[in-house]
């Protein structure tokens, strides 16, 4: 499937600072990623006793594997000579900053930490923050993981799009910048296959699992990395509207899963299935 977006849409509703990053991208592409700091994927999660949430203390951290994969496609674009400069952003509290190191590590140039103790911060209000970066910052490019693995919301990226008003190619497994950097061609993995999609910058991009596979990071990155500028601002500074839209009433365990059974004939697992299972 082939689609072109042809940026009329984009190009009336998008705000002052949306027209005037478009003509910066064609000369300078600075390239804004977003990363989040989640439970490491390899952690078994578990629920508070009163079922507020999941439990937080003495659990590794580690940075949200999509956000990784969109921080690598961010390096491998200014190793093509595509992107001048890479910034990364993080959204969170004070240890928040071990995620933008390890970022710093994979090759970006610099990073902001928007610093909050709003320990219920919504996609919402992410969105609002990412905008405001990237108006101060003048990307032409916004690369975020399409989903975060503790919530799974897989909101920020469109909703980011749609406050500042931008293209956005979600899901994305294959991105490439045209020559004179003012659109790209994004492939998106949908539920029939594949898409394409053609965009004008400035844009939102979204990764999937496929887009790519993040390097090792190796000791002398990680002490490069410590040696790179990290700037620290207060959300409240943003001056956007953070309250939260829902609220969370319960978190369960998932219910556990029984254990297997083998049958002696075809004729006992279809008696299973429709009298125990009730599946047919």
């Amino acid at each position: 499937i082939n689609a072109e977006y042809m940026g009329f849409r984009c190009s009336m509703l998008a705000p002052a600072f949306s027209r005037g990053v478009a003509a910066a991208a064609a000369r300078r592409l600075t390239v804004l990623v977003g990363v989040k700091r989640v439970i490491d994927y390899s952690q078994k999660v578990r629920v508070k006793a009163d079922k507020s949430g999941v439990e937080m203390q003495d659990v590794k951290m580690s940075i949200n594997p999509f956000c990784e994969i969109a921080v690598e496609e961010a390096v491998r674009l200014k190793e093509k000579g595509i992107a001048k400069e890479i910034v990364a952003v993080t959204v969170g509290n004070s240890k928040a900053a071990e995620v933008l190191r390890h970022a710093l590590a994979l090759g970006v140039d610099r990073a902001v930490h928007v610093e909050t103790e709003d320990a219920n911060l919504q996609p919402l209000g992410v969105a609002k923050a990412l905008r405001k970066i990237a108006e101060k910052e003048k990307a032409g490019l916004v690369i975020l993981g399409k989903q975060a693995i503790d919530d799974d919301c897989n909101q920020t990226g469109q909703l980011l799009s749609g406050l500042a008003g931008w293209a956005q190619g979600t899901f994305a497994s294959k991105i490439e910048i045209s020559a004179d950097k003012t659109s790209a061609t994004i492939t998106r993995e949908i539920d029939a296959g594949l898409e394409t999609v053609k965009a004008p910058l400035p844009l939102v991009v979204t990764a999937d699992l496929r887009l790519n596979e993040p390097r090792f990071v190796t000791l002398p990155n990680i002490m490069k990395g410590r040696k790179k500028p990290l700037e620290t601002l207060k959300l409240e500074t943003l001056g956007v509207d953070t309250a939260p839209r829902y609220k969370i009433l319960e978190t369960n365990e998932p219910p556990t899963r029984k254990g297997g059974s083998i049958v002696a004939d075809v004729d006992t697992l279809i008696s299973k299935l429709k009298t125990e299972a009730k599946v047919i």
